[in-house]
């Protein structure tokens, strides 16, 4: 005898899958990152990155014009440092007339309710491409984390909505949570990277910003010192939980596909807001496979994305927003 209940009836036909769906995407769920460069009328490809692009501060307002006609409501912006303005110290970083604060001031004229997120490190000022300051050849955490809550004063004085401190510091969100109530930021929130991992996925990034480490015998030639060791999983919840402890309003897990038992350790554990970076590696590699004609690309992106949201992502970082919402809006 057959059992009564089968299954397969709820798989049917597209009207009742799409009735019963568990996983639902939505324009509301992407967080749009941005690269931004110096200069007028730049927008250019980035060539490890197909059909991801820097944008200039000109053009920039019209990309963002098309994120918001597109429902797509939040950015996170990197910028692109001259290399004759990079230092060991991040100088740069605190300029009040400096290219990120430039740019939020951009969006903000143009758009002046899209969510805007700052990138929090110092590797694009960086003239070593480390996320901090080099003492003695190590990374200086305790100095380091002094110049990041003064960076991120300076993205909230002009206009930012949230601080996104990707460095890995210890005791980073705190100091950054205090230097923003003091300075009467009471409002401008932390999407912390708490568990970022030392990932190869890195790599198309890092040609975007030119900030990968530089190869030098006196300094360390990756950031396995600061960035997550990705054999440990424990710790991951550990280092969540101490920056919601220390004041983080969102938190992160980077990279995402091979770390989604990460999010759901965390889903379990944590009550804000996860957000799950999507990295370049990941982008990059669907592109690439597409392009041979050995993956069907529209087909394996929303498949990722949906495993990333499935798995307790409220917040998506991905290169392929555009991509996702162009394909649900057809």
């Amino acid at each position: 005898m057959y059992p009564l209940r089968r299954n397969r009836r709820l798989r049917t036909n597209e009207a009742i899958r799409s009735l019963v769906r568990e996983t639902i995407i939505t324009p509301n769920d992407f967080l749009v990152p941005l690269f931004i460069v110096e200069g007028k009328g730049v927008k250019e490809e980035i060539a490890s990155m197909p059909n991801y692009f820097r944008f200039s501060l000109d053009l920039l307002e019209n990309e963002v014009k098309e994120l918001w006609s597109l429902g797509l409501k939040s950015v996170l912006l990197f910028v692109k440092v001259p290399d004759n303005l990079k230092d060991n110290k991040g100088t740069e970083a605190l300029n009040p007339n400096g290219l990120m604060q430039r740019a939020i001031k951009t969006i903000k004229n143009v758009c002046p309710d899209m969510l805007v997120m700052t990138d929090v490190a110092l590797d694009p000022y960086s003239v070593y491409g480390h996320d901090g300051i080099i003492e003695q050849g190590i990374i200086a955490n305790d100095a380091t984390v002094e110049v990041l809550a003064k960076m991120s004063i300076s993205h909230a004085q002009a206009g930012a909505n949230f601080v996104a401190p990707s460095d890995m510091m210890d005791g980073r969100i705190l100091t950054i949570r205090e230097a923003l109530e003091t300075e009467g930021f009471i409002d401008t929130g932390i999407m912390s990277y708490s568990a970022k991992y030392a990932s190869a996925f890195y790599g198309p990034f890092r040609d975007a910003l030119d900030s990968a480490p530089v190869d030098m015998v006196s300094i360390p030639k990756d950031k396995k010192t600061y960035q997550m060791d990705y054999a440990n999983r424990i710790e991951a919840i550990r280092e969540t939980q101490m920056d919601i402890d220390e004041g983080a309003d969102i938190v992160m897990v980077k990279p995402g596909l091979c770390y989604l038992d990460i999010v759901r350790d965390l889903k379990n554990v944590v009550d804000v807001p996860i957000a799950v970076y999507q990295v370049s590696g990941e982008y990059a590699m669907l592109k690439a496979a597409a392009e041979k004609g050995w993956l069907d690309h529209d087909a394996v992106m929303m498949e990722q994305i949906t495993a990333i949201k499935r798995a307790g992502a409220d917040i998506i970082a991905s290169y392929f927003a555009k991509d996702v919402v162009k394909l649900l809006n057809q």
